[in-house]
């Protein structure tokens, strides 16, 4: 016995709920960009990965207002052309809910936050100290998905670690030190500290 949705058939909210409530856990970008006057803004994105490492590539999903104006985020990505993703960790997650709430176009929500900005070191946009890791990006390009929402990919020129998240010898990362969460479905959110092994197969 199983339950079947006909996607054409459903509203793009249903289609949301039951995308967003199996596709998990799904990381969360703090992204932070800057507009064309240099103010700063911060966001979370969980429609968010990595694609590709030749070139070093990440993609945002980023949806319009309900009117179909561009949010902060894509407005500043399409006029400066750059924007940092920032890692999300648990000693952050509830800063990084403070700069998810709808300011006014203009407002630093890391202020509001109490979050730190740190000048980025190739790209204009800052990155957060508080962050366990960010990747300084410049566009590669973007997609746009209908009337509603844009793929912006970055290509990833320079990355931040704080002390201790990865070995700089071996390049690994620590996923205790990096303690990153994730977003389910609606409002929860998960952690990534029970881990498991599964090691490649070989024929």
């Amino acid at each position: 016995m199983s339950i079947s949705f006909d996607f054409e058939a459903l509203s793009e909210r249903e289609r949301y709920k039951l995308m967003i409530g199996t596709v998990v856990p799904r990381p969360i970008a703090l992204v932070t960009t800057v507009d064309e006057n240099g103010r700063v803004n911060a966001a979370p994105f969980s429609f968010f990965n990595c694609l590709s490492a030749d070139p070093p590539i990440l993609a945002l999903g980023v949806e319009n207002n309900p009117d179909m104006s561009f949010k902060d985020t894509g407005h500043n990505i399409r006029m400066t052309e750059v924007f940092t993703v920032n890692i999300v960790s648990f000693a952050i997650a509830e800063a990084m809910h403070v700069c998810g709430s709808k300011y006014p176009r203009g407002v630093d929500e890391l202020k509001h936050a109490g979050l730190t900005a740190m000048p980025g070191t190739k790209v204009a946009s800052p990155y957060i100290a508080e962050a366990p890791a960010a990747f300084e990006c410049r566009r590669h390009v973007t997609l746009e998905l209908g009337k509603s929402r844009q793929i912006i990919m970055g290509e990833i020129v320079y990355a931040h670690y704080r002390d201790g998240v990865v070995d700089p010898e071996r390049l690994r990362v620590d996923p205790e030190q990096l303690d990153a969460i994730a977003r389910l479905g609606g409002d929860t959110c998960s952690t990534i500290r029970d881990r498991f092994e599964m090691l490649t197969p070989k024929l």
